[in-house]
């Protein structure tokens, strides 16, 4: 494990920065060194955004935000076709998809057509624009977020786009002690006039070199059949609780297990470990499933949610 030892001094140097929010951070890392998107869900000020632009810093990556809004054009996100009279030709301008770590900041505002667009660069790492297709950096992630409270003139995600995000990672407030903690550096930095200082060896090839090193974590037969049984477990409730058997719509889809896989593999990694135990399964699970279940009428009436799913699942299912 060549780049284990920088990513954990990185994941110790981020905590310089942001407090209060270790799973935050755990979940940004396991982002960047499995290449999975990850959508952020919170209320203001649980510091999405000063992580995300922290962590880009850290590995010295090309870092655009993209404040999505009602009125944003496909256009904006992808780039366009510029056409230039005194060439008579047209000239592509890249729009800001083409970084490497770029935050779609309240992604649920945008538009389906703004929607459909990111999809692809989700999905395939490229985008089509004018009938030409462009590659978008290897590097590239998405990193979403998105207001639970305020839904006037936003647009639910399709599940579709959902089941392209490796995680979907809910904050919590801080405890007292770490919220105080988080006043004092405030103030110690004059109210954010000084900006704290990351000093951090990575770049994007030693990322690139991560990412092979945690497809090579060790992962026992019995740990992957046991990843494939949480999975199919959320198709068929009704084996745990006759009760539960019309409360999901939809189960997880094979894509689940893949994340699963690769979540906990990169959970290993930054534990400083070469091989992947029951524990990361279980502490990574929920925010790989949460936001991959449909539930049904039957769930909503009786005050089921999918996080009351993934615990039953995690419940019922025997541990290798």
């Amino acid at each position: 494990m060549q780049t284990q030892t920088e990513f954990l001094q990185l994941r110790s140097h981020l905590e310089q920065v942001i407090v209060g929010q270790s799973a935050l951070l755990d979940r940004l890392m396991i982002a960047l060194l499995t290449g999975g998107h990850i959508l952020l869900e919170s209320l203001p000020g649980l510091a999405k955004t000063t992580a995300v632009t922290t962590l880009a810093s850290g590995v010295h990556a090309s870092f655009q935000r993209i404040q999505f809004t009602p009125d944003l054009m496909p256009g904006d996100l992808t780039g366009t076709d510029i056409f230039e009279p005194q060439h008579g030709t047209f000239r592509f301008i890249p729009g800001p998809l083409f970084h490497e770590i770029v935050l779609a900041d309240e992604i649920n505002r945008a538009p389906p057509k703004v929607q459909s667009a990111l999809l692809e660069a989700m999905q395939e790492h490229q985008i089509t624009v004018g009938g030409v297709t462009r590659p978008l950096p290897e590097l590239f992630i998405v990193m979403a977020t998105q207001n639970p409270l305020e839904q006037s003139g936003t647009y639910p995600l399709p599940e579709a786009q959902l089941d392209r995000f490796l995680l979907h990672v809910v904050l919590q407030y801080p405890s007292a002690d770490d919220e105080l903690l988080i006043l004092q550096r405030d103030r110690a930095r004059h109210y954010g006039a000084d900006k704290p200082v990351l000093h951090s060896p990575l770049h994007p090839q030693q990322v690139l070199q991560a990412r092979r090193e945690v497809a090579e974590v060790h992962v026992a037969p019995e740990l992957e059949r046991y990843i494939v049984a949480l999975v199919g477990a959320t198709r068929d409730l009704g084996q745990f609780d006759a009760a539960w058997a019309e409360y999901l719509q939809v189960g997880a889809s094979p894509r689940a297990s893949i994340a699963l896989l690769r979540a906990s593999s990169a959970l290993a990694y930054l534990r400083g470990r070469e091989y992947v135990v029951p524990d990361d399964i279980l502490e990574i699970a929920p925010d790989v499933l949460r936001h991959r279940l449909v539930l049904g009428y039957a769930a909503r009436a009786a005050g089921v949610d999918a996080n009351a799913v993934v615990r039953k699942v995690l419940a019922g299912v025997t541990i290798p």
